[in-house]
């Protein structure tokens, strides 16, 4: 493995300082997103990129229908209501155990430094890999005209690595607080208004190296359809606030096609 400070820029984003901590945390906390570009150095981008590429006759390819809220229909609206309006989301990915035992995902992923400096900032007490062998690092790949359609997370962050950006298109769009899942107010006009586009989104630019912390759970989100001939490369790196935890069944079949 090798170590952290060969893999990140260090002189951009000490990750053990006190007050960049504090800024970042600040960041987050206002903005629902902390973007880091030029996370990656350009050694450890193309050494992912080379890997993805060369992995991604393993990925599982899919489609889904799915609401924003990520639920299952409810009966009490009529089908074109913003509760139900179903969204189009396809993507492929490789899951955890087809990434290389010497990747620089594994070293990042690990590395205590960055995990303390994500669990500051998120303020989380600790962070754990997955209990099943497919969830902790993922990569997806969106060709032209796959997206991520509209939606709100489940999970309280998410934290992204872009690897390669796409020609065109392939935008991460977001509407900060459209709801607040903790209260039940599931804010359906501003849904409504989202899908409909009469609301205009943010955008977040993200170049290959990209690192990204965003709060999706009232956030509504997307990944605008990609355009061109390049692949658009994002890895998720997921870890669990509790160890020993897997992901369902039920989801490790609708995202990697399989079990284990």
């Amino acid at each position: 493995m090798k170590p952290l400070n060969s893999l990140i820029n260090g002189d951009r984003y000490p990750l053990d300082d006190a007050e960049f901590r504090s800024r970042c945390t600040a960041t987050l906390a206002q903005d629902g997103a902390l973007v880091m570009p030029q996370f990656l150095r350009a050694e450890a981008i193309s050494t992912i990129a080379e890997e993805g590429k060369a992995h991604r006759d393993q990925a599982y390819f899919c489609e889904d229908h799915h609401n924003v809220y990520l639920t299952p229909p409810d009966t009490d609206y009529p089908m074109d209501h913003p509760r139900n309006r179903l969204i189009l989301s396809s993507k492929g990915c490789i899951p955890d155990d087809v990434v290389p035992e010497n990747s620089p995902l594994r070293a990042l992923y690990g590395a205590e430094e960055f995990k303390d400096f994500l669990c500051e900032v998120l303020g989380e007490d600790a962070l754990y890999e997955y209990a099943d062998p497919l969830s902790s690092i993922n990569l997806h790949y969106a060709d032209a005209g796959l997206e991520l359609g509209w939606h709100f997370d489940n999970s309280a962050f998410a934290i992204t690595l872009m690897i390669q950006a796409p020609e065109s298109g392939g935008a991460f769009e977001y509407v900060k607080d459209l709801r607040d899942a903790d209260s039940g107010e599931m804010n359906f006009e501003g849904v409504r208004k989202v899908l409909d586009k009469e609301i205009t989104p943010e955008t977040l630019s993200m170049p290959a190296g990209t690192l990204v912390l965003f709060r999706g759970r009232n956030s509504l989100h997307r990944v605008a359809p990609v355009e061109g001939a390049i692949t658009r490369m994002l890895v998720v790196l997921a870890y669990n606030s509790q160890p020993g935890i897997a992901l369902s069944e039920s989801a490790r079949l609708t995202f990697f096609g399989r079990l284990g």
